[in-house]
C-alpha cells in the first residue's frame, strides 16, 4: 500500500538553522524507509538574506524541486519569508509560521517598511498555525534551538516514529548540543505547554 507522500518547503532568513532543519528531516524520512531528495537555495544567507529549502519525501522522488501551488507544507522560520513564499502551497495545504519579524535589510536602512498585514494575506492560504517559538528557546536558555522547536512542530503532521527524528538528530547536531535539542523537538511536539502554544487562524 502506498503511503503518504509530502513536499514540504522551508523558508526563513540566513542564521535560523534551516538548513540543520531540513537535514534532520531528510534523516528522519529516510530512517522511515522513504525516498528523499532536497534542493537548496541560500541567497545570501551569511548576511541575514532569503533561505530556501524544497525536501519531497515519497517511496520513489524523481525531482528535487517542488513546483509551485504543490507543497504540502510549508514551515516558515519568519513571517515576511512566509509571504515570499506561501505561492507554494497548495489548496487546503497547510503553513507552520515562526511568529516572528526579522528586519530585512531594506528596512533597516529606511529603504522599505516591514508590512503590516502580514497575517491577514497568508490567512488566505490553507491552514495557517502561527509558533511561537522564540519563547520556548528562551525558556531553554538558547535561541538557536527555534529551529528544532518548529521542527517538532512539524513533526505532528508527519507522522514519523519518535526513534526515527531522535535518531536523526543525534547523527546531524553537534554533540554537547544533542540533549538540549531532543528537549527542543520534544516542546515543539508536545504542541502545548504552559509556555508554547499554536494558534490557528481562520
Amino acid at each position: 500500500m502506498k503511503r503518504d507522500a509530502f513536499d514540504i518547503v522551508i523558508c526563513g532568513v540566513g542564521g535560523q538553522g534551516i538548513i540543520l532543519a531540513s537535514n534532520v528531516l531528510c534523516h528522519a524520512a529516510f530512517l522511515e524507509g522513504f525516498d528523499v531528495k532536497k534542493s537548496e537555495v541560500h541567497g545570501m544567507a551569511q548576511r541575514g538574506g532569503s533561505v530556501i529549502t524544497h525536501v519531497r519525501i515519497d517511496d520513489k522522488v524523481y525531482s528535487p524541486l517542488i513546483e509551485q501551488g504543490n507543497s504540502d507544507i510549508v514551515l516558515a522560520f519568519e513571517k515576511l519569508e512566509a509571504m515570499r513564499y506561501i505561492h507554494y502551497l497548495k489548496k487546503n495545504g497547510t503553513a507552520i509560521v515562526n511568529d516572528r519579524e526579522i528586519q530585512p535589510m531594506s528596512v533597516l536602512t529606511g529603504a522599505a517598511s516591514y508590512p503590516t498585514n502580514i497575517k491577514s494575506k497568508l490567512n488566505q492560504h490553507g491552514k495557517i498555525y502561527y509558533v511561537d517559538a522564540k519563547n520556548v528557546a528562551l525558556e531553554l536558555g538558547n535561541i538557536r534551538t527555534v529551529n528544532i522547536i518548529l521542527l517538532g512542530v512539524l513533526s505532528c503532521f508527519l507522522g514519523f516514529k519518535k526513534r526515527s527524528w531522535k535518531t536523526a538528530i543525534r547523527k546531524n547536531v553537534k554533540k554537547k548540543f544533542v540533549d538540549l535539542n531532543l528537549v527542543a523537538f520534544s516542546k515543539g511536539a508536545s504542541r502545548l505547554t504552559n509556555t508554547f502554544s499554536i494558534k490557528k487562524e481562520k
